[in-house]
């Protein structure tokens, strides 16, 4: 099987049709493909990135004018399949019986003495060794898939591959460190599946020209692995192709094709289909350190310049309009940035092909707890035009706004918990769920901040304060979901009696806090509001 040449590729076409296709084929225009149908919502975002990284390197358009050309019309299917078959011997899924050692896509074709595990390990969510010895695996349990098709395995494999938690002593992390979140460019209305792809493909006056033949440089299963144990070494930007971000290769792999067997895929249900049931693996595989920075991520960097870019990574509380400067505006070099792919649209793209208003950031990624998924997160940002002085007005604004939220909302968390314990700083951990309380307060908020928003961006560039009335509203909205989720959770205590001495005494606190804290204080004086919160502002705990 190649993954270049043979139709592997779940998609639905704009028919409705679902079928497997070749890569070349996202560009075909009779019935065109509209989106991938993969089984997970993992591999979909996988798959994007596979297709997107396929493009990148074997299909970087020259500069912005070509890039726009074929926005406007695909390639003939017959060009994109030429120029994607120049690299074909790199993705080769199946080894050869004959040649064993023939390179195999993401796979050491030489590993031998490895460790056996089943297919389903390759699953970033499965339970590991650890847990199925000590009969842990109560929420996501063993032996729920067996058996891969190759479709699907090929997809695990690059999944992993791509964002590689950690795994234990030397088994080493994706070269964007464990589980990062990815940003993509995605048109909101009646978009082709090549659209889609092509919003995310950066110009080679961007990034770097494309490559006409398959190397380890660019694809690292096509030489010798990297080790990094005590004898071996470590891979910075500078010992590599830079299009070695889209194929990072962390783990020693190679799968067990002679543990095939035929039946039914566990993942996509396929029938019939050649199953694979095991891998082995070892540890100490290529080590990514340095200055790696990856076109489909935002990244935080040092301000003081001391340590290399980090990846923004899935959290606890998930993704949601917080997250809303940083993955779309940003761009310092000292603290977050978006993207590169993101700020291409940003800032040239969208004012081209008009999609300003009908494009969307879709965001996704794994929260990992080191070895564990503790949740996938999925979300969809909104997209503006702005030129360079709506730009600055909207960084400064948003941001306005969204550091006062912050601020409201752990203040909201303390007091609450403040008024379920007499000796609240004595209580460790998340066990009173103060991470729902907080989440809540965000995903409640969210509507209005987007209202608000969309009317910040269409100010014009020459205004240079924002309409107070845009921060009154903000301010308002902000004392009234504080008090709301107060009265809310103050009577839901966990661990003690209710004692509404403590909790009146709490939510006078709450209101201390949002009159006192910087933030608030700052929306006060942009809102003409005087010094904030008064007394008549709180409303009486509603007893049950």
């Amino acid at each position: 099987m190649n993954l270049i040449n043979d139709a592997w590729l779940p998609v639905i076409r704009a028919s409705g049709k679902k079928e497997p296709i070749a890569p070349w084929q996202i560009a075909e225009r009779n019935d065109p493909v509209i989106e991938l149908n993969a089984p997970r919502p993992d591999f979909q975002g996988a798959l994007y990135q596979f297709l997107i990284g396929l493009l990148q390197t074997s299909f970087a358009p020259a500069d912005h004018d070509v890039w726009l050309e074929y926005w406007g019309e695909p390639p003939v299917g017959k060009a994109l399949q030429a120029q994607l078959r120049t690299i074909e011997d790199a993705f080769i899924f199946k080894g050869n019986a004959i040649l064993p050692a023939l390179p195999v896509f993401m796979q050491e074709a030489n590993l031998v003495d490895g460790e056996t595990k089943p297919i389903a390990a390759l699953l970033i969510e499965a339970p590991g060794g650890k847990t199925i010895r000590e009969n842990l695996d109560h929420f996501i349990k063993r032996d729920c898939v067996g058996k891969l098709c190759y479709s699907c395995a090929a997809t695990a494999l690059f999944t992993l591959q791509t964002n590689a938690p950690s795994g234990g002593v030397g088994h080493r992390v994706g070269l964007r460190g464990g589980g990062p979140l990815t940003t993509l460019i995605t048109p909101t209305e009646n978009a082709s599946l090549w659209q889609k792809l092509w919003l995310n493909v950066l110009d080679a006056e961007s990034l770097v020209s494309r490559v006409d033949q398959p190397a380890a440089g660019v694809f690292p299963w096509m030489g010798l692995t990297r080790w990094s144990d005590k004898n071996g070494v470590e891979t910075r930007p500078e010992n590599t192709h830079p299009l070695q971000v889209y194929w990072g290769m962390p783990r020693r792999i190679k799968l067990n094709y002679r543990s095939e067997t035929t039946g039914t895929c566990d993942l996509c249900g396929e029938e019939n289909t050649a199953l694979i049931k095991e891998y082995t693996t070892r540890n100490y595989g290529v080590n990514y350190v340095g200055e790696w920075v990856h076109p489909l991520t935002p990244y935080w960097f040092d301000p003081k310049k001391e340590k290399p870019p980090l990846s923004i990574k899935g959290q606890k509380g998930g993704l949601g309009y917080r997250h809303w400067l940083g993955f779309v505006l940003a761009k310092s070099d000292i603290g977050d940035r978006a993207a590169k792919v993101t700020r291409a649209f940003m800032e040239e793209r969208a004012f081209d092909i008009g999609e300003q208003r009908r494009a969307r950031l879709w965001c996704f990624g794994y929260d990992m707890d080191n070895m564990k998924a503790r949740c996938w997160y999925d979300h969809v940002l909104p997209l503006f035009q702005l030129n360079p002085i709506q730009r600055d007005n909207v960084l400064a604004w948003i941001g306005d706004l969204i550091s006062a939220a912050g601020e409201v909302a752990d203040n909201l968390g303390c007091q609450v918990k403040a008024a379920w314990f007499s000796r609240p700083a004595d209580v460790k951990g998340d066990v009173i769920n103060m991470n729902t309380i907080i989440q809540e307060f965000w995903q409640h908020s969210e509507g209005k901040f987007y209202k608000l928003l969309e009317r910040i961006t269409a100010l014009p560039g020459n205004q240079r304060l924002v309409p107070s009335e845009i921060y009154a509203e903000w301010v308002k909205e902000l004392q009234a979901m504080a008090y709301s989720l107060f009265d809310t959770w103050a009577l839901e205590s966990p661990a003690e009696d209710l004692n509404m001495r403590r909790i009146i005494a709490a939510r006078r606190g709450l209101t201390k806090k949002m009159n006192s804290s910087k933030q608030m204080k700052a929306l006060f004086a942009k809102a003409n509001m005087g010094k904030g919160v008064t007394n008549a502002a709180s409303t009486s705990v509603s007893l049950p």
